[in-house]
């Protein structure tokens, strides 16, 4: 009797530590919500200073995202991501080299100290005197970025001004209301800050 009192109460702790650790699961961040539907939330805007089309099994490349402006430079591409389809580590360093051949030494190593991700970037001025960012990278486990071997790049410079175009283009069109709103909304609040 004793056993079948202790196998009870194990069972009861077990189920009531379970539920409590679902009924605890984050889910909610900064009054948002997985699972939600976005048209839930009325009052974002829908900034979208960039598009972006995707390409796939591309001379070489498995996948590339191809981002354009919308207001300052409608159509206009000015960032490329494209991921290798060889996501091998010597794959990347024949490709660093015939990089640095082709580009010169890299501006910038902006990979971590612990060998699982290499970035080299190179900083360049275009003939129309606008900045070019080119990085070439190598992911082996970083979760935050793609794994595998991806070169990235960008006009950095016409990114920030189809930002500020749409930015712009918001302010001019709000009503004093929604000006307060936004106020109001940039206050730090806990409840917002802390997932759910």
């Amino acid at each position: 009797m004793k056993y079948f009192t202790a196998a009870t109460l194990i069972i009861i702790a077990l189920l009531s530590f379970t539920s409590v650790a679902a009924y605890n699961t984050p889910t909610e961040i900064g009054g948002f919500k997985l699972g939600e539907f976005i048209t839930d939330y009325p009052q974002i805007e829908y900034s979208e200073y960039l598009k972006e089309v995707v390409v796939n099994d591309w001379h070489g490349f498995r996948k590339g995202i191809i981002s354009y402006g919308t207001c300052a430079y409608p159509g206009r591409i000015v960032k490329i991501r494209m991921k290798y389809q060889n996501s091998s580590k010597n794959f990347y360093d024949e490709l660093l080299k015939k990089y640095k051949s082709k580009y010169g030494k890299p501006t910038e190593w902006k990979g971590d100290a612990f060998g699982v991700l290499y970035i080299w970037k190179w900083r360049f001025v275009d003939k129309d005197n606008r900045r070019v960012n080119l990085i070439l990278q190598h992911n082996l486990q970083n979760d935050n970025e793609n794994v595998g071997n991806m070169v990235k790049i960008s006009f950095p410079e016409l990114m920030e001004e189809e930002r500020f175009c749409v930015i712009d283009f918001f302010e001019k069109n709000k009503t004093a209301e929604e000006k307060e709103t936004i106020k109001q909304r940039m206050k730090p609040d806990w409840d917002y800050m802390l997932p759910r």
